[in-house]
């Protein structure tokens, strides 16, 4: 039986990318009592303890330090606030954006409703092309100053162009970018996993496999925290075990993946090869034949065409 084209299962791939990408975007509100409340606490406590230990301390050079201090502190506050603001108007948008039309409505309102520099318009414009033409995704992303936005941001950016260059089998140009990325400065334990699932692909299929593995197995996939992102660092860890040549677990990892949707394995298939028997995706050829053979076991395809009769 034949194989699955790689165009469609390309595209497959990028839709459930886009949807994983969507529903991280969707997550908490920044803006919501909880999250204000411990926005204040951070601020406000040390900014009361430096006024109190000023006054204490007597004198006008701590007051005026402090004067500055706190109304950096205002500045930053209203930037974070009104950034905020910005992206859950962006998420709102999406949230309809799930039909050829409803792209297209959003399109218009991103491109109406925001400036062409803000960034959180940028990244939903290019989530919704990516679907349609990764190579204008990529366009659009590209528009974001690496050198003038905050470094998280630039991360963010950096790990955006990496996953679509990956998707498009472009493996060089994906590790140009995530060496650049500082996993070091991304707290937030989801936003720090899905990052570090890119880097770990694009480590593991530009010949740094074994720092690929050191990167994905910090992460404890058994925690309910990473539920949603487990297929990302799964697949991310049969890249790197497959070229790691550690069979045992690339052959666990896939059987995981197949247990949650038999379906993640597609994107491990491929039809067409390079003579040195790597994949023009960067698949090695073991990780491609379990994750075949997983599939034609499934009865997958069968049942496909089957369907379509």
């Amino acid at each position: 039986m034949a194989k699955p084209s790689s165009n469609k299962l390309a595209a497959k791939e990028r839709e459930k990318l886009v949807t994983d990408s969507r529903k991280k975007q969707v997550a908490p509100d920044p803006l919501s009592a909880e999250n204000l409340r411990k926005m204040g606490l951070r601020i406000g406590i040390p900014v009361l303890l430096g006024w109190a230990f000023a006054i204490w301390v007597g004198g006008w050079i701590l007051p005026a330090i402090m004067g500055v201090i706190t109304l950096a502190l205002i500045g930053i506050t209203i930037w974070a606030v009104r950034y905020a603001q910005r992206s859950r108007a962006v998420v709102n948008i999406l949230q309809n954006a799930d039909t050829p039309e409803g792209r297209k409505e959003a399109l218009e309102k991103l491109n109406t409703n925001f400036k062409k520099d803000d960034t959180a318009a940028i990244f939903a414009r290019a989530q919704l092309e990516m679907q349609e033409d990764p190579r204008k995704a990529l366009a659009t992303l590209e528009q974001i100053n690496l050198v003038k936005v905050m470094a998280p941001v630039a991360d963010e950016a950096r790990a955006q162009r990496a996953m679509i260059h990956l998707i498009l089998g472009e493996t060089d140009e994906a590790k140009e970018l995530v060496d650049k990325i500082d996993l070091g400065r991304h707290s937030e334990v989801k936003s720090r996993a899905t990052l570090t699932a890119i880097v770990g692909e694009a480590f593991a299929r530009s010949g740094e496999a074994k720092r690929a593995v050191d990167l994905l197995e910090k992460f404890d996939l058994s925690d309910a925290a990473f539920e949603d992102l487990k297929p990302q660092l799964l697949r991310a860890k049969a890249f790197a075990y497959a070229w790691a040549n550690n069979t045992k677990q690339m052959r666990k990892v896939l059987q995981d993946l197949k247990a949650m949707n038999v379906q993640y394995l597609m994107g491990f298939v491929t039809r067409k090869k390079h003579p040195g028997g790597v994949s023009p995706r960067g698949v090695h050829p073991m990780l491609e034949k379990e994750a075949y053979d997983m599939v034609m076991k499934s009865g997958m395809v069968q049942r496909r065409v089957e369907m379509r009769r």
